[in-house]
């Protein structure tokens, strides 16, 4: 979310960081929602004023044996008007909020200008595209004999999923084996297991609500008993944000989702700083407005596995925790020996909550291109300020945290990119060597 005292301060200069997105700040809707709430809290003063002058009123003539009863009335008469404005003072913050909900991150200085993919910046290449003496294979072809199964899948579910069996599942799990040993026993990342249900308030901390609830599944609590359910007297003691939060539950798209909000409305030492996380997770997305793109194999589907980073950080060092989970996502890729690409993307094309991203895109001989593997995304204090995820400075002064998160990285699209790139003339798979050893030191794999 936006910082409230920079946009009260700045507008302009809020308004032009967001115009590199192509984002259009209301200012004159701003305006109008701050008159209104200034015009209430103007109206509140003059109430309390008015009481507190009365009530000194009031204690004088107590004191001198004196009638007060028609002052005590004016009192209960301006009690009742800040009740009904505390209400309206409640309505005009709760617009203001929905307003800042949907407003994007402000990119870095650093980010270039553009507004679609067209307009990313290539920065760096490692590894060459493989010149095969051979007719290639994409990884569908490549994947069915080791047991990759989308008519199954479909007839399951529907279509965008599949059903691994065999060979195929075992390299899959070993492929994101691979990635949390790296980033837990060389990178210090600490190894989470996570719901994989989140509410809505979970979502909101992270940015993928209000403005995104389409690209989510949703599911019904029809059946669910929470504690407050089951017990009155604690549903009686929750405020009305907790109540908020527990009316709806979604499947995460990500467990960015729920490792950034574990420090959620938490208050964390400077000295546990930073904290590094990860985890492997299914990842759910409605794919909303895809339709007809990708619809042949694993490259963009409903369900999915990956491997998250997540780093939390002081203010200070966020843009250098950029670079180095970067580092992270890309010691992946040369342990699975995968030409990829780095490139910075601009500021039409990043997601709602960065301020500054990296993309890693591996090439795929089956595609003939770089497809994204890895996004890495340095939040600055947007997510932190919609969790109110903080940290205490030495001097006891509470701050917001930087929050980055970075796929370390997809698994599916990292097992397309082995088969694919790895593929020999009979069709088996040739195992890069840091795969090795949890396919229990299988070299090829074959149908």
């Amino acid at each position: 979310m936006l910082d409230l005292a920079l946009l009260r301060k700045q507008p302009e200069v809020l308004a032009q960081r967001l115009s590199k997105r192509s984002y259009t700040l209301d200012l004159d809707r701003f305006n109008d929602l701050e008159a209104n709430r200034r015009s209430l809290q103007v109206e509140t003063e003059h109430l309390q004023s008015q009481r507190n002058a009365l009530s000194k009123q009031i204690g004088q003539r107590k004191a001198k044996g004196e009638d007060a009863s028609d002052l005590m009335a004016q009192v209960a008469s301006i009690g009742d008007a800040l009740d009904a404005i505390s209400k309206h003072n409640d309505a005009a913050q709760q617009a203001l909020n929905v307003w800042l909900s949907q407003i994007p991150n402000p990119p870095h200085e650093s980010v270039p200008e553009g507004h679609e993919s067209e307009h990313n910046h290539e920065l760096r290449r490692w590894g060459s595209p493989k010149v095969f003496d051979f007719e290639a294979k994409d990884h569908v072809a490549l994947g069915e004999p080791l047991g990759l199964d989308f008519e199954t899948a479909s007839a399951l579910t529907g279509s965008r999923f599949v059903l691994m069996r065999g060979a195929i599942a075992r390299l899959h799990r070993a492929i994101a084996s691979l990635m949390l040993d790296t980033h837990t026993q060389e990178h210090g990342y600490e190894e989470c297991y996570t719901p994989y249900i989140v509410n809505g308030q979970t979502l909101y901390g992270t940015g993928q609500l209000p403005k995104f609830a389409d690209d989510l599944f949703e599911i019904s609590r029809d059946h669910a008993t929470s504690r407050d359910e089951r017990d009155p007297e604690h549903s009686q003691q929750s405020g009305a944000r907790q109540a908020s939060m527990r009316e709806r539950w979604f499947l995460i798209p990500t467990s960015e989702v729920s490792l950034t909000n574990l420090v959620a409305d938490r208050i964390v030492d400077v000295a546990a700083l930073p904290i590094r996380l990860t985890a492997h997770t299914p990842c759910f997305r409605s794919e909303a407005g895809s339709h007809g793109r990708d619809t042949r194999g694993m490259i963009r589907q409903h369900q999915f596995d990956k491997v998250e980073m997540v780093q939390l950080v002081h203010p200070d060092d966020s843009y250098e925790a950029l670079e180095q989970m970067l580092g992270h996502a890309e010691a992946i890729l040369k342990k699975l020996e995968l030409p990829y690409r780095v490139m910075l993307l601009c500021a039409g094309d990043m997601g709602f909550s960065a301020a500054k991203t990296y993309d890693l895109e591996v090439w795929l001989p089956g595609q003939q291109a770089y497809r994204e593997i890895s996004s890495c995304s340095n939040c600055e204090a947007f997510q932190a300020r919609r969790m109110q995820a903080r940290f205490r400075q030495r001097d006891g002064r509470p701050e917001l945290l930087h929050s980055l998160n970075g796929s370390g990285l997809a698994v599916g699209r990292a097992l397309v990119g082995v088969l694919e790139n790895h593929q020999q003339p009979d069709g088996s798979i040739w195992i890069p060597p840091a795969l090795r050893p949890y396919l229990g030191g299988l070299e090829v794999l074959a149908a």
